[in-house]
């Protein structure tokens, strides 16, 4: 089987950016006695990705069954960012220069705000419509204010307002990203998909 470019590209649905974070998802079929030399190749562009101004950290994930894709994981401070990156003479080198690495982009995503929340890590799928996600996310957001308000709320009610508030959105924040929201993901993963 002859090599495939890994400039080679297939066509790809990008989820509209904000002006927030942004998250790059990348899937690459990588030929089977091959994974050592692109694991190798990965490595090496995600280090040099995390050296650009914006970047803010970055996965490579292998392959959840034999001859299943790869996918490499890019998070940047804004579009701007990731733009720089992606037009950059350093990410130009690495796919000027991977002759005999044996792999291909089958698949790319862009998500942005909210839309990380309900990506599963390994999969490829469109965000569910935003008016879905802002339904789950105040359903989210209701338990937490309320366990919020209830717990600290006798605690901090005579802080003065900007402490007061950075209490909640610390507790918020926490709550949301870790507990909550992969929470009610999960729970809701057929209708928000469906």
């Amino acid at each position: 089987m002859a090599p495939t470019s890994s400039a080679t590209r297939q066509e790809h649905a990008t989820v509209p950016a904000d002006n927030g974070e942004v998250t790059l998802l990348i899937a690459r079929q990588v030929e089977e006695g091959y994974e050592e030399s692109f694991e190798e190749w990965a490595r090496d562009i995600l280090a040099a990705a995390a050296g650009f101004p914006g970047h803010l950290g970055h996965g490579l994930f292998r392959p959840a069954a034999p001859g299943a894709p790869w996918f490499l994981v890019h998070r940047f401070r804004d579009s701007a960012a990731l733009d720089r990156w992606q037009g950059s003479t350093e990410r130009a080198l690495f796919f000027a220069n991977c002759t005999g690495h044996h792999h291909t982009e089958i698949a790319r995503r862009e998500l942005t705000g909210m839309e990380t929340w309900f990506a599963k890590p390994g999969e490829t799928r469109p965000a569910p419509p935003r008016w879905k996600m802002a339904i789950s996310s105040g359903l989210a957001i209701f338990p937490v204010s309320l366990l919020g308000n209830a717990v600290l709320g006798p605690y901090v009610a005579g802080f003065p307002l900007v402490p007061r508030t950075a209490v909640f959105t610390v507790l918020f924040s926490v709550l949301m990203t870790y507990v909550a929201m992969p929470n009610m993901s999960r729970l809701l993963r057929r209708w928000l998909h469906g």
